[in-house]
């Protein structure tokens, strides 16, 4: 794992990057009088603002530090930029009147390894005490970072008690009290769950049971530590906006990964017994079959954090070589509750969309690879649909969120409860509108067109490259062209793509012949300038925050359902949905490259190739 990436100032052109350096200090914790002082006599802040805030009657520095009690406040520097003074702002301004480099913790950058071997030797009672932790080491040296730069009693007895040279650097107050309990916590848990049995807690949970993090309840000495890792492990990935998080055993340590924004980072590693046990109890909350570890299961778990939002889990388990491989992916309600623009839909995609699902009956269809936004673009569709006057059924394979305003039915391939007689059964509820997880074969397909043709409007996805060839999947599956003449409303294909981050992307160039072969043959003008990567803390130096959607959408037209036939053309049928107006990805991820949003780079790895010839 890479070393924390660590910036030394002046940084930037900002008032609080060029602070005046102070000269060696006698030992102390810092003062709230004495950071105010500093801040008006580097000309941040002026007395009077200082006195209008309350902060100059406050001398007691209390349970906060200095810093967290002014960036409360929300104070305006009194010159131009007029930033307000956040957290980092002025945790970068300590360390240039320090003297030391400015850190910004972002723990999936650390070796965790090797941090761990340190703390047994700097408990967390001592760590506490001088507010320090440990970040990065090697043979030679060990980085810690600090808010207390002129506190350092600490820093000789670590270098005989380590035998190694300690760094120091700057870092926010609350990153070191948070990330103090949880490297702290979670080693416990770890050493703990060695010692113990390993047995994970038993019981049954019903299908919409809570697992709520961040309480213990009671339970015994064997079970809480598992309980603590699995607990910190959810928390954590929600913080880190993972999608995924993957469970993977190996001989020596068991590696834990999470998928942000598409890349899988490395964030921990356990011991093969304790990786077993994390995994059972991953299992018994997804009501999964603990003891059978030979073959694949799925289950699902639903969670609430402390701070009372409900987050979704879909599990799945694989036999490995060293043991089980356990995957969840993580949904989040709010990602569905979202309206089409948030989705990355443009004014015009959003309308025809909108055209496309209100009509009465009939098929819609979304197709793409896994992992392209389908089942996010589904329910935030049927979010949209779903009234009190309308029926809406679902069938899927598992259900990956609970929504209260649908019926929702899952896949159970024991009972021989399929796709197929799912929604066989779906017809007989009285819908209005169904929702097929996937067509995955002819009696699906079959029981779709059925629905659609009794007066039904059925949505459900596809796994082709792009909107056109959904019609000749359907072919192949078996269904005959005139029937998909009657009920096919529209297909969309989709991708997602990575999103620049908004914190330090740059303008840039884009070479004619480049701009030309991904927009031709259509008349689009090339941007003057574009926006390329740049890297910054805030994105972990990749150059990308977030995901956007890139769509294809080929509304079926008199013209199109003509060429239904069942030897279709399928270069035929795609130039005319294109003389028709259906724009194609490359166009959609032109726009989106044009508007400063993604890249050349990243859509060229997306997209499919397309032969307009």
């Amino acid at each position: 794992m890479a070393a924390p990436t660590i910036r030394t100032l002046p940084h930037g052109a900002d008032a609080c990057s060029q602070p005046v350096p102070r000269p060696r200090q006698p030992e102390h914790r810092l003062s709230l009088k004495e950071v105010l002082d500093e801040l008006v006599a580097d000309g941040l802040i002026d007395a009077a603002e200082v006195e209008r805030s309350g902060l100059g009657i406050k001398t007691d520095r209390g349970q906060l530090h200095p810093l967290v009690v002014i960036a409360n406040k929300q104070l305006r520097q009194c010159r131009p930029p007029q930033q307000a003074l956040s957290l980092e702002l002025l945790t970068e301004w300590l360390a240039g009147k320090a003297g030391l480099p400015y850190l910004r913790i972002d723990p999936l950058k650390f070796d965790i390894a090797a941090v761990e071997r340190l703390l047994p030797f700097v408990s967390y009672e001592y760590a506490a005490r001088y507010q320090i932790l440990p970040i990065a080491a090697d043979d030679g040296r060990v980085v810690f970072a600090t808010a207390e730069p002129w506190l350092t009693e600490w820093q000789s007895i670590l270098r005989q008690t380590l035998r190694r040279d300690i760094e120091r650097v700057i870092t926010n107050p609350l990153d070191i009290n948070r990330y103090q309990l949880e490297f702290y916590g979670v080693s416990r848990s770890v050493r703990g769950a060695m010692k113990g049995t390993l047995e994970p807690v038993s019981g049954v949970l019903n299908f919409e049971q809570l697992l709520e993090l961040g309480r213990r309840g009671e339970l015994s000495a064997d079970e809480r530590p598992i309980v603590q890792i699995v607990d910190w492990l959810l928390q954590y990935a929600f913080s880190q906006r993972a999608s995924d998080i993957h469970l993977e055993p190996r001989r020596e340590q068991g590696q834990i990964r999470f998928r942000i924004d598409g890349a899988l980072h490395m964030i921990y590693q356990l011991p093969p017994a304790v990786m077993s046990a994390v995994t059972s109890r991953i299992k018994i909350l997804g009501r999964m079959d603990v003891a059978e570890k030979r073959r694949p299961q799925d289950g699902r778990i639903k969670t609430r954090t402390p701070a009372g939002r409900e987050i979704e889990l879909r599990l799945s388990t694989m036999p490995t070589a060293f043991g089980e491989k356990c995957v969840l992916r993580i949904f989040d309600p709010d990602t569905a509750a979202k309206d089409f623009a948030h989705l990355g839909f443009a004014p015009d995609e959003e309308a025809i969309w909108r055209s496309m699902i209100a009509q009465p009956h009939g098929i819609v269809l979304v197709t793409g690879p896994t992992g392209s936004g389908k089942t996010t673009t589904l329910y935030t569709t049927l979010r949209h649909l779903a009234a009190p006057e309308v029926n809406v059924c679902t069938i899927e394979d598992p259900i990956e969120m609970i929504i209260p305003e649908l019926n929702q039915m899952q896949v159970q391939p024991a009972i021989d409860l399929g796709f197929a007689q799912g929604v066989r059964t779906l017809l007989r509820q009285d819908p209005d509108i169904i929702m097929v997880g996937e067509i995955r074969d002819l009696e699906t397909a079959q029981m779709a067109v059925q629905a659609a043709l009794t007066g039904h409007l059925v949505l459900s996805t596809l796994h082709t490259n792009d909107a056109v060839s959904a019609i000749t999947r359907l072919l192949d599956l078996g269904i005959p062209a005139y029937l998909i003449q009657n009920v096919l409303i529209g297909v969309m294909a989709q991708r997602l793509a990575r999103t620049l981050c908004p914190h330090c992307k740059g303008a840039d160039q884009i070479d004619d012949a480049l701009w030309e072969a991904l927009v031709q043959p259509w008349p689009l003008p090339k941007p003057e300038t574009i926006r390329a990567p740049r890297g910054c803390l805030e994105c972990r130096n990749t150059g990308y925050l977030g995901r956007v959607g890139l769509y294809e959408l080929l509304a079926v037209t008199p013209e199109l359902r003509r060429l239904f036939q069942s030897e279709v053309d399928e270069g035929c049928l795609r130039g005319t949905a294109f003389a028709k107006g259906m724009r194609p990805l490359r166009v959609s991820a032109a726009l989106q490259i044009g508007a400063g949003l993604t890249t050349f780079e990243e859509v060229m790895q997306i997209l499919p190739p397309l032969d307009y010839h």
